[in-house]
């Protein structure tokens, strides 16, 4: 995968990811409120569906009073008794039923085919003994008793909550029941609508999603682009400055070979010719003419060594940075008259491959600009090294400088270049310059054991 891609799904995945997680948060605090409401709205209902029916129970509590009062106990008087709550309704589905203790049925108006019967064993879908649980609930005190019944108007088995009480001189239970649908209906109506509102959010979060992960794709297009024009930018003035940098360094070849080397051979040439044509003369000045020749040539060899040592120091192959450095020191203290103190504590430690010729360049470079701008006197120059690092630091007591106008020194590698080199080994470089101090340091790794 390319930076750019790279950058782009960096930018972009973390936001998936916390919208994603946003969504999850929001799902469950949804489902958690929905629950709380639907539960709310169903202990609502239920608590206004038990003070309705313990207004029922009372109120057939009051019809039948004058005869459970009276103190009779005979069997018509029942039977007045279950004649006037089997005449009480409400509602489509709304009436009373009484059984015994033995639990049989003495009165359904709406389901006469029960009445005489011993349903003390009877369950429900759910597998509830209902006319036991009745009982137990009306002889607690209670009355409330929810179970599974079926209902008149649909003959479809539904939840039922049931209220009932004894009349305890009889042994009779009295109650009654409102079927729990429209609870079920308020409590689906809740959930679906915590579902929809669920439905909504996600819908909006994902609306915002996608405009981020536009806007975010969008800006990393933007910055892509201008990456590119800035790469592109930086790739042509890299290109232009080798392209100048090879015609500087062809330049300074062929001024040297023009100016050194070939004005000596010339003049070498000359003076072989002079020396064959007094030897053809049987002259006695040719031998000291052709001894002047082999001298001028001795130079010229040592022009050409001079010219080969600056294009690449043998020394850093044969025996290394610290011995290419103090030859390095040591022409440039004859060739300039500077005093130079070199101090080598680099010890047997070596740099990663192509780190030493580009430390040897760039003192190098340091070098010359001491020469032609620091008016110096002393310069101090000390490497060392351990485990980690090697660092070279280079000092001089000139006049100092404006590093933002380094640059435009011409004849050296420049600033940019210098740290070019020292990026390229993932090294480190500093400089600073004060009148009476300038000093440059630059520190590149060690290649790990």
């Amino acid at each position: 995968m390319q930076l750019k891609h790279k950058i782009v799904a960096l930018g972009i995945l973390p936001l998936i990811l916390a919208v994603a997680i946003i969504s999850a948060l929001v799902i469950s605090q949804n489902q958690r409120l929905g629950e709380q409401q639907a539960q709310l709205i169903e202990d609502s209902i239920l608590a206004s569906k038990r003070a309705e029916l313990k207004n029922y129970v009372e109120m057939a509590m009051s019809s039948l009073a004058p005869l459970y009062k009276s103190g009779r106990d005979d069997e018509h008087t029942k039977q007045q008794v279950l004649n006037e709550l089997a005449k009480l309704s409400f509602g489509i589905n709304g009436y009373f039923f009484v059984y015994d203790h033995n639990g049989r049925s003495l009165m359904h108006p709406r389901q006469a085919d029960l009445v005489g019967r011993d349903l003390w064993n009877m369950t429900d879908p759910h597998g509830l003994l209902v006319i036991q649980a009745l009982l137990k609930s009306a002889q607690s005190g209670d009355g409330f008793q929810p179970y599974a019944w079926e209902k008149p108007s649909t003959g479809q088995v539904t939840d039922k909550l049931a209220y009932v009480v004894m009349l305890d001189r009889w042994g009779w239970m009295l109650g009654t029941g409102i079927y729990l649908e429209d609870v079920e209906h308020a409590t689906h109506q809740a959930r679906e609508e915590v579902a929809r509102g669920i439905h909504t959010t996600m819908l909006a979060i994902g609306i915002v999603a996608l405009i981020a992960v536009l806007l975010v794709f969008a800006c990393g297009l933007t910055l892509n682009a201008s990456e590119h024009r800035l790469a592109d930018k930086k790739l042509q003035g890299l290109t232009q400055r080798i392209v100048s940098l090879q015609e500087e360094e062809r330049s300074r070849l062929s001024r040297e070979l023009h100016d050194g080397i070939s004005q000596v051979l010339v003049s070498i040439k000359f003076q072989f010719e002079l020396a064959g044509l007094e030897l053809e003369a049987q002259s006695g000045k040719g031998p000291d003419i052709l001894r002047q020749g082999i001298d001028r040539l001795a130079d010229a060899i040592g022009e050409v060594r001079s010219i080969s040592h600056d294009l690449r120091p043998s020394l850093l192959d044969t025996l290394g940075l610290a011995a290419a450095i103090a030859q390095l020191v040591t022409e440039f203290e004859a060739r300039s008259g500077l005093t130079v103190h070199y101090q080598n504590n680099l010890g047997d430690f070596q740099l990663v491959e192509g780190a030493p010729v580009a430390m040897f360049r760039i003192l190098q470079e340091a070098l010359t600009n001491i020469e032609r701008h620091a008016q110096a006197k002393n310069v101090y120059i000390d490497l060392e090294g351990d485990s980690v690092h090697v660092k070279l630091s280079v000092c001089d007591d000139g006049v100092g400088f404006k590093i933002n106008r380094l640059e435009s020194i011409q004849g050296g590698i420049g600033l940019s270049n210098i740290r070019e080199r020292v990026d390229h080994f993932d090294g480190q470089f500093s400089l600073t310059s004060v009148p009476g101090r300038s000093e440059l340091s630059v520190t590149l790794p060690t290649p790990p054991p």
